[in-house]
């Protein structure tokens, strides 16, 4: 009674070899400019990015792990493996930006200020318009795939959008005034979107990780099949998690005692298949109970 709604795990892949290499690339060219202009704010980016490589390192990893069909030792698949990545990700992000602010806070009291702005300058453009096309093309793919892990990759690099952003702000300043502090503050914004960022992927991936039930519209469009279909009299014990890209619904659904097993089991084999209509990629289990004698056992029960 259950199924896999096909997805595609090519494109994951693809997608999460692309943030590999994006980041990679970016890092090392941070580093390089970090240095020659002696910008806190630039080598904060870098910072930010080694953290990023090593998350995208996960997600390339979590992505073929969750793909993994079923098996002996994990019957319900290995979808979890994408909340795993998600928040070790997210750790690495805290980690990243915990740097960021004690290296700001260093330079801002040895009262150092960046050389060659120019050139920092530059660098930050590159990294916001590389990152603009890695963040559409991952969220297209994270959205088609419902992968967790792409989603939270994705995201890292949305806030090195707004960060790179952030940091030629304050270049730009420097330059323009002449004064050093706007470096280190633009590097600790930095690290506090950063740490924003951080606990809401940490808050979705401990909500999977924990069975937090579906979104309320999802959960609504299960009750509303169950509610809709004539064979289904009643229901209850109604429960839905996700894992990985895969949702997971099961229930108890009251049918006419007067049905015989075969007929109730192809009636509930239909409704299985509307829910899933409802919601494609979603495992439906569904346990069939005559109606008046689960009323009489409740009855007795109460």
């Amino acid at each position: 009674m259950n199924s896999h709604a096909a997805h595609s795990p090519t494109d994951k892949r693809k997608a999460a070899l692309l943030s590999l290499y994006t980041n990679l690339l970016l890092m090392l060219l941070k580093v390089a400019v970090g240095v020659l202009s002696g910008s806190v704010s630039v080598l904060s980016e870098a910072a930010h990015s080694a953290s990023d490589l090593v998350a995208s390192g996960i997600a390339v990893f979590s992505v073929r792990i969750a793909d993994l069909p079923p098996d002996e030792l994990h019957p319900y698949g290995h979808g979890k493996a994408e909340s795993l990545a998600a928040l070790a990700q997210a750790l690495l992000l805290l980690g990243a930006a915990t740097l960021i602010i004690y290296e700001a806070i260093a330079r801002l009291l040895q009262h150092a200020g960046p050389q060659r702005v120019e050139l920092g300058m530059a660098i930050m453009a590159v990294s916001a318009l590389a990152n603009i096309g890695v963040v559409r093309y991952m969220l297209r793919v994270a959205g088609q795939t419902q992968s967790q892990a792409l989603a939270a990759d994705a995201e890292n690099h949305r806030v090195d959008i707004y960060t790179a952003a952030g940091v030629l702000l304050g270049l730009l300043l420097v330059r323009l005034t002449g004064y050093s502090f706007f470096d280190p503050l633009l590097a600790i914004a930095v690290a506090l979107l950063i740490m924003n960022t951080t606990w809401r992927l940490m808050h979705e991936a401990l909500a999977t990780l924990m069975d937090t039930h579906l979104p309320a519209e999802d959960v609504e469009m299960v009750r509303q099949v169950l509610h809709d279909d004539p064979s289904v009299l009643g229901y209850h014990k109604l429960r839905t998690r996700i894992a990985g890209s895969v949702r997971h619904v099961d229930a108890h659904v009251l049918m006419d005692d007067e049905l015989s097993l075969a007929q109730a089991h192809d009636l509930t084999e239909q409704v299985e298949d509307r829910i899933r209509e409802a919601l494609p990629n979603t495992e439906v289990t569904l346990h069939t109970e005559p109606y008046h004698a689960e009323q009489r056992h409740q009855s007795e029960d109460h």
